[in-house]
């Protein structure tokens, strides 16, 4: 539990922490099993449109399906859901219509309730692009109004003929699985080639996965995920991880493959393991590392041997998955970038190198292998609680937690959360994008 919560709960520290103004966060609603189908049962859930919308069967749709509760404004329980259809907007007086709807709502929001804003992608004319970034805007700010309830708030951007492909994302952004994944915008297009059917339960059943750097962290949160999912998990680390590896693979049932993703044979040891299994469905590049020095002080080698393990190796494995047809159509792959990557930091000029040409790797790879339906995305972590969290000393690492809209730290089944649905096949509207998993931390905001 976080530090700050367990001290406002405390008989002895409370009525301190209270005195001194220290912040209290919200207890964030996690769910700790498998995507259900229902995935709204039991939440109140309010679907409006504002300007009339254009995609309110599809939204009502989706709510239906997931189980949710109508709301009814005059009752006083809490609104847990909020979805707002904004794909009519296109003049800049429409911005009125965003006031119209949420400035009697925003109050009556639950606490870890969930607000979801479906606005029109952005055209080619100046108001177009306007009224697309003012509702990004608007979006930002009230996500960190709302936050301090653990309210999780977001954006989805719907571009022309893509309506169909908004139910899975609705799933996840007005689920439990979003908690730390808020004040993002996301993109849903018709670029991608859909999948045969889509699955909301066991939504990775029969599915093949490999993930780097898998043994500990992050990394073994997300093979952990997947694998609860249905996926067979191919967990790959460098060989001195090996029985951490191991021990993994064997709660999850996943196989082991120890190999240091930078050496000259890696890729085409990769292709043998995974072809060995029919080929790949899901790849997770999670491996990185970091080696932080100011660019005055920093030495060659600390330099390459970050773009070594978290850039190349990247697109050496994609290159040879891709050239060989081992990843599947209709395939997932999902790098892990960093906040780093988006707003830089002291020190890490090679880290945010790596992790921000990952956005733009994925961005480049999106439109060339949609016609296989096959989708690249980047997940970019804030604070996240790990073991190299807890090296921080106690302010620093005080400060970095509460510097965010949910005013804590996020825990590494966060960021699992985030990448399984990008791996699900619920998710084919979405590539080429990067989403952000940090509570809408402050940094790059």
């Amino acid at each position: 539990m976080d530090t700050l919560i367990r001290l406002h709960r405390s008989p002895i520290w409370g009525p301190l922490v209270r005195l001194v103004g220290l912040p209290k966060p919200v207890e964030l609603a996690r769910h700790a099993g498998a995507y259900v189908g229902e995935a709204l049962a039991g939440r109140t859930a309010a679907v409006l449109a504002a300007k009339g919308g254009t995609c309110m069967a599809q939204l009502e749709a989706a709510v239906r399906n997931a189980g949710g509760a109508r709301w009814n404004a005059a009752d006083a329980q809490a609104l847990d859901v909020l979805i707002v259809d904004a794909t009519a907007c296109a003049a800049l007086a429409d911005f009125r219509e965003l006031y119209e709807v949420f400035h009697p709502l925003a109050g009556r929001l639950a606490r870890n309730g969930r607000v979801l804003l479906v606005g029109p992608a952005a055209g080619e004319g100046p108001v177009s692009q306007a009224v697309a970034r003012g509702m990004d805007g608007f979006l930002r700010s009230l996500a960190k109004e709302v936050g301090r309830r653990g309210i999780a708030a977001n954006l989805l951007q719907v571009e022309q003929g893509a309506a169909d492909r908004i139910e899975g994302a609705l799933r996840f952004f007005c689920g439990p699985q979003t908690a730390y994944v808020t004040g993002q915008v996301v993109r849903i297009g018709a670029m991608t080639a859909a999948p045969s059917a889509v699955p909301q339960v066991a939504a990775l059943a029969g599915k093949s996965a490999l993930v780097t750097g898998a043994a500990r962290g992050i990394g073994l949160a997300i093979a952990e995920r997947l694998a609860q999912e249905g996926a067979h998990v191919v967990a790959a680390d460098v060989p001195a991880a090996e029985a951490d590896l191991r021990a993994l693979c064997a709660r999850i049932g996943g196989s082991a493959l120890p190999l240091d993703i930078t050496s000259p044979d890696a890729p085409g040891a990769l292709c043998a393991a995974l072809r060995e299994r029919g080929g790949v469905d899901i790849v997770v590049h999670n491996a990185g590392i970091t080696r932080d020095r100011t660019m005055a002080k920093m030495e060659a080698s600390q330099w390459q041997q970050v773009l070594d393990v978290n850039l190349e190796a990247v697109a050496r494995i994609d290159e040879a998955l891709l050239a060989d047809s081992v990843l599947r159509d209709h395939g997932r792959v999902v790098c892990l970038s960093s906040i780093s990557g988006i707003a830089g930091n002291f020190g890490q000029t090679n880290y945010a190198t790596s992790k921000a040409a990952l956005i733009g790797y994925v961005a480049g790879q999106a439109p060339r292998y949609a016609a296989r339906g096959i989708t690249f995305n980047a997940v970019a972590p804030g604070f996240i609680e790990t073991a190299m969290t807890k090296k921080v000393p106690f302010m620093t690492r005080e400060i970095g937690r509460r510097l965010n809209s949910l005013l804590q730290g996020g825990q590494p089944r966060d960021v699992a959360e985030l990448v399984t649905f990008l791996a699900s096949p619920g998710a084919y509207g979405i590539s080429g994008q990067t989403v952000r998993v940090c509570g809408q931390g402050l940094m790059g905001a």
